[in-house]
């Protein structure tokens, strides 16, 4: 063997202890070869034959999995091991070589040694003729694991050496978790900035248990970012049940969930059932009810309609009696008893508050006896609807008592509503009403903008518009509202004529 091949091999890849990447461990099995009647000298050139051959072992490229995934896998430096039967006794020229030694005298060795064809192989052969004289005696090593740099031409082939990476979906995660083991800022960097351009909202919850396993806070931000804008999207993506306890807390007591507290709700009890079954255990509302744990708390129901929580939650079974019947009181009665869960309003609002009017002209005396006063509309895009502006009494200061709905026209689902009240000065001027938390109002669907109203006659608007559009001045990005007749019971509100004549919003 030449000197060179001898510090060539001692490097090698320690895989012995298989990880995510799916790596085998190498076999690095004890070989040994039976006495030989050659003598010292047939030993020395077996030597040299031993050391020209090739390790068969497949590498990471043919099927071991981490060239393919990883190319960046640092190299460990694992010098092989050396055995030595009986005598124990070993040389560095006999590390990485298998001989055998026969009863052979010292005599006949040295005339083997003599006939060496360079110092290596003579510096072997003196290795072996030092070994006690005994059939038993024979010299074996382990073979080194199989090192995949040794097989690049040239250093620009090693990532590490010349910071160049192949990163594609199917192996950024293992290259992530190779990074971060093996302390390499720069692989990591990579790896990070290729998700944050892939991130979307039907793989947002996968990245962000990903994201707070691995301890990327700027990754997981993102996540709960687009999480934010895209919740309804998210919720319904198949990994959303794949997450872990505290990665579902983490979301539900965000205040910034562009969805409604129902549909939360619906996305929990999914979850229980998914973890239920990850847990061995039967989908009862009980056992529900003890895998979300600490996540139910988080779950906002006082700010459900009444009808949302009794065709829900109401009869799901997961809440106490108790807990209904308090729920019930807080929707039923004034003032509101306490309950146990949040009734803070979620804020999924972003960008400035905007606003249309539907009347170019306000004229005198609306009166009310009871009925409510409705306007069909639809939008042309999502927005969220947080309230109206409504005209008041034209005898001065006076005080409404109100009641603001907005209504799913075709399940005729009340989607968000309020009980409030407000003061008007006695001008032409709107007030605003708004709604405990914003309603999300999806494009080409009709909705009723229902309100009404116990006081004194009031304004009303005159010369209504079928069509209003709002642009928004930073953007140009462009609102439009289509109104339409509201059949029954309107208190005679209509495109033309009547009440609520402005809808405050969203983007």
């Amino acid at each position: 063997m030449a000197a060179g091949e001898s510090n060539s091999r001692s490097s090698c890849l320690n895989l012995s202890n298989s990880g995510p990447l799916g790596n085998a461990p190498p076999s690095n099995s004890a070989h040994s070869s039976p006495a030989s009647n050659r003598g010292a000298g047939g030993a020395a050139g077996g030597i040299n034959r031993s050391a020209g051959n090739s390790n068969p072992q497949s590498g990471p490229e043919n099927g071991g999995g981490t060239e393919s995934a990883v190319r960046s896998t640092p190299s460990a430096h694992n010098p092989p091991r050396q055995t030595v039967g009986q005598s124990g006794a070993s040389s560095g020229a006999a590390s990485n070589m298998t001989a055998t030694s026969s009863s052979s005298s010292s005599s006949s060795s040295s005339s083997s040694a003599s006939t060496a064809s360079s110092s290596a192989d003579a510096s072997a052969a003196a290795a072996v003729s030092s070994l006690p004289s005994s059939p038993a005696s024979v010299l074996v090593y382990r073979e080194p694991v199989y090192n995949w740099q040794a097989t690049k031409s040239t250093v620009k082939e090693r990532f590490l050496y010349s910071d160049e990476v192949q990163i594609g979906p199917e192996t950024v995660m293992t290259t992530l978790y190779t990074a971060k083991k093996y302390a390499v800022p720069a692989l990591e960097a990579h790896c990070v900035e290729f998700l944050k351009k892939n991130l979307r909202a039907d793989n947002a919850f996968m990245l962000l248990t990903q994201a707070r396993l691995f301890d990327e806070p700027q990754l997981a931000s993102l996540c709960l970012e687009n999480i934010d804008k895209n919740t309804a999207d998210a919720l319904a993506a198949e990994g959303f049940t794949d997450v872990d306890l505290d990665t579902l807390a983490a979301v539900l007591e965000r205040d910034t969930l562009g969805v409604r507290e129902v549909r939360l709700f619906g996305a929990a009890v999914r979850w229980a059932e998914a973890e239920a079954q990850r847990q061995q255990l039967q989908p009862t509302p009980e056992n529900k009810r003890r895998v979300l744990g600490k996540a139910l708390a988080l779950i906002r129901f006082p700010l459900m309609t009444i009808e949302e929580f009794a065709a829900g939650p109401a009869q799901s079974g997961i809440l106490t009696d108790r807990e209904v019947v308090s729920l019930f009181l807080h929707f039923t009665v004034n003032p509101k008893p306490h309950v146990e869960f949040i009734d803070r309003p979620r804020c999924c609002l972003r960008g400035k508050e905007c606003s249309i009017t539907r009347f170019s002209q306000v004229e005198s005396r609306w009166g009310y006896s009871g009925t409510s006063d409705r306007i069909r509309f639809s939008v042309n895009r999502r927005i969220f609807v947080v309230g109206f502006g409504l005209y008041g009494s034209i005898h001065g200061p006076t005080d409404y008592q109100v009641n603001i709905q907005i209504i799913h026209t075709d399940s005729n689902t009340v989607l968000g509503q309020n009980d409030t009240g407000f003061s008007c000065d006695g001008t032409a001027s709107t007030f605003r009403v708004m709604f405990k938390e914003p309603v999300e109002i999806l494009p080409s669907v009709n909705y009723i903008a229902c309100a009404t109203l116990k006081g004194p006659d009031s304004h009303y608007g005159t010369k209504g518009m079928r069509k209003v559009t709002h642009e928004a001045p930073a953007t140009g990005t462009k609102t439009c509202f289509t109104f339409c007749y509201a059949a029954g019971n309107n208190n005679g509100t209509s495109v033309e004529d009547g009440q609520i004549p402005e809808v405050i919003f969203y983007t």
